[in-house]
């Protein structure tokens, strides 16, 4: 079950940048899940994973390889990520694995092992197995390409719950040139800030310098991947790469770095929205924005708590208008000297709370409309200050249950 209809749009070539997959039978026979991503000689690679204090073993593979390649003043040149298994919690036993992985990548691809930066994601605390893992590589090398096609398999080739894979490509304008940005995600369940589990890679074709990459990709991240939850678990595996190969215009002075920020913005809240919309038994795709806030953090921390909410969750699923719960989960955010006859609260375009208590003027006709759609907004202004932000979720249903549930048969 997804929310609306996302297709995975026909991808331009990076230069720079291949992408091949392989049927490896980690977890289930006949479908893709080993990827492996190619990159230049000469591209610059940021990355930005998860706080779990569990993180696992590739995520702490990847963070030190990547250290290593950027202390040298170099990029990374290989990615490989592999589904259906997370290679978490499993110890001195999965460092060894992942490390193994990279081996024997840059062996068979002549780089060297911690130019090779490993991704896992499925169920925590199993081993790899790898053999099977590491028989697919080759043909994971051997399909690479960077066209369309390429693209649309390796989206395919990352997901675990998820019912459809999520691309988004964008071209640019800097100067005379074209600059193009492709992203690729996965993510559908276990998914939170810090990051919000999900994966995500993606590749430019223009040259940007090591600090600059790193600084966009932090900022365009707090705006996308870190806005979004489905269900207020952090994964142990979340993990976003950003690559610029170089082979492009380069993005420098001030207005290219502008034009720049706004289409990679794009790109990672497209995406980030993708994962929410894909969200383990979701039926509605919820937008939370809060206003008039003191600070950003308080912002956002209004909207996570009415997010988080199980009984919120439930009643979205249920196209329940019981604005009562909105209104208490806003109401016991972390905020100090909360004025609650400043607040007012709509749903849509219904206006539901204001001066302490319900709008003179709602219907619980007007509310039961608005909570019928399945794309629903809420807006929050605290009456505290000019900060604001915006968080995406999902309603609570049965099949997030299910699908849970079930998930490791």
């Amino acid at each position: 079950m997804a929310v609306g209809e996302t297709r995975f749009p026909a991808m331009p070539g990076i230069e720079g940048l291949r992408l091949g997959t392989a049927m490896a039978g980690i977890k289930k026979p006949g479908r893709r899940d080993l990827v492996v991503i190619e990159i230049a000689e000469g591209a610059t690679v940021a990355g930005s994973f998860t706080l779990n204090a569990f993180c696992a073993a590739p995520v702490t593979v990847a963070k030190a390889n990547l250290a290593g390649c950027q202390a040298r003043g170099e990029g990374a040149r290989f990615l490989v990520i592999n589904t259906g298994n997370a290679n978490a919690g499993t110890g001195e036993i999965g460092l060894r694995d992942a490390r193994a992985t990279c081996a024997e990548l840059a062996k068979l691809a002549g780089v060297g092992e911690d130019s090779v930066l490993p991704f896992s994601t499925g169920v925590i605390g199993e081993p790899l197995p790898m053999e099977r893992l590491l028989a697919g590589l080759p043909a994971a090398l051997d399909s690479l390409g960077e066209g369309a096609q390429a693209w649309q398999q390796a989206g395919e080739g990352i997901l675990t719950t998820d019912t459809r894979p999520k691309g988004v490509s964008v071209t640019l304008e800097i100067g005379e040139q074209q600059v193009t940005i492709n992203g690729i995600s996965k993510g559908s369940g276990m998914v939170n800030p810090n990051m919000a589990t999900m994966l995500a890679f993606v590749a430019t074709d223009a040259a940007i310098e090591q600090s600059l990459l790193d600084s966009l990709l932090r900022e365009t991240v707090d705006r996308s991947f870190n806005c979004i939850t489905v269900d207020g678990d952090t994964s142990t595996n979340d993990a976003c790469m950003l690559i610029a190969t170089g082979r492009g215009a380069t993005v420098a002075s001030d207005e290219q770095v502008a034009i720049f920020r706004n289409g990679l913005q794009r790109v990672m809240t497209e995406l980030a929205q993708a994962i929410v919309r894909d969200g383990e038994g979701a039926t509605k795709f919820v937008t939370l924005q809060v206003g008039e806030a003191a600070t950003r953090k308080e912002a956002l921390d209004v909207a996570f708590t009415v997010a988080h909410s199980p009984l919120v969750k439930t009643a979205l699923f249920a196209s329940d208008a019981n604005w009562g719960r909105i209104l208490a989960a806003v109401g016991r955010a972390p905020v100090a000297d909360f004025d609650v006859n400043r607040v007012v609260i709509d749903l849509g375009d219904v206006r539901l709370v204001e001066h302490g208590g319900r709008a003179a003027g709602y219907t619980e006709a007007q509310g039961s409309r608005v909570m019928a759609g399945e794309e629903i907004t809420i807006r929050i202004a605290l009456g505290r200050g000019e900060e604001s932000a915006t968080v995406w979720t999902t309603d609570l249903s049965h099949d997030y249950v299910s699908i849970n549930a079930d998930y490791r048969s």
